[in-house]
């Protein structure tokens, strides 16, 4: 699995498309938030600008370095035969795929920590009052994306159609899982049903994380979702990932 990580590492540094998007779109998407955020009613919402600006930069950062990358990155070893040569040798089906995430995951990772740092000196974000949370909702966020890229590889039959097959969940995810407008300022209906996506309790989470104020039933019902959302991706991949390329 390291000689397969090293391997994707150097394929991602030779695709400069998918790198720039991997590396500076969640670095600049924080800049237009910002912009977005002044301009919201905050009142009685018991968030600041920091806490919303800081999980929904590890919330872009998982969307684009690890899900759009990866998707990219199966579709594209997929197409090649890559992925079905590695079947042939020692590797299990779990290990080959979690080999060619563990680069995207580690740049997220990366990412995560450089703008934590950077919100803290700009933003004037204290350390989180609940670590253990933050800790939690990035760690999830960094399983659960993987097997859901792997699951989106399946509807696109070539590199070039992957990135548009990433573009409904992303754009779910964007709008409607507490990146752009948090839930707090969402009608309630509404942010009870965007309560129920993949993004949406990674986010909770690491606000909770930073503001101390998601009660333990909050974070229980988060935890859940995003499990669920894991289990659920890791057993359609299991059950309908293509090997081949789709002819």
């Amino acid at each position: 699995m390291g000689a397969l990580a090293r391997a994707e590492l150097t394929l991602l540094g030779r695709t400069k498309a998918t790198l720039l998007a991997a590396l500076f779109a969640p670095m600049l998407l924080p800049f237009s938030l910002s912009a977005n955020v002044d301009q919201m009613d905050l009142k009685g919402t018991g968030l600041s600008a920091g806490s919303i600006i800081l999980p929904s930069s590890i919330g872009f950062s998982l969307l684009f370095a690890v899900y759009s990358s990866l998707v990219t990155v199966y579709a594209a070893r997929r197409e090649e035969l890559v992925l079905k040569r590695l079947r042939t040798g020692e590797l299990r089906d779990a290990e080959i795929l979690a080999g060619a995430a563990l680069p995207s995951m580690a740049i997220a990772l990366v990412q995560c920590l450089v703008l934590t740092a950077a919100c803290a000196v700009l933003l004037d974000v204290g350390p989180p009052s609940a670590p253990h949370l933050a800790v939690l909702g990035l760690l999830l966020g960094l399983v659960m994306w993987p097997p859901l890229a792997a699951v989106t590889a399946n509807f696109s039959n070539s590199v070039e159609g992957a990135q548009m097959a990433t573009m409904p969940l992303m754009m779910i995810s964007l709008l409607g899982s507490g990146t752009f407008i948090p839930l707090e300022v969402m009608p309630d209906r509404l942010a009870s049903a965007c309560e129920l996506l993949p993004l949406t309790p990674v986010i909770t989470l690491i606000r909770g994380g930073w503001t101390g104020d998601l009660s333990a039933y909050d974070a229980l019902g988060a935890l859940v979702t995003a499990v669920a959302w894991t289990v659920l991706a890791v057993f359609a991949v299991r059950r309908w990932f293509r090997w081949e390329p789709r002819r």
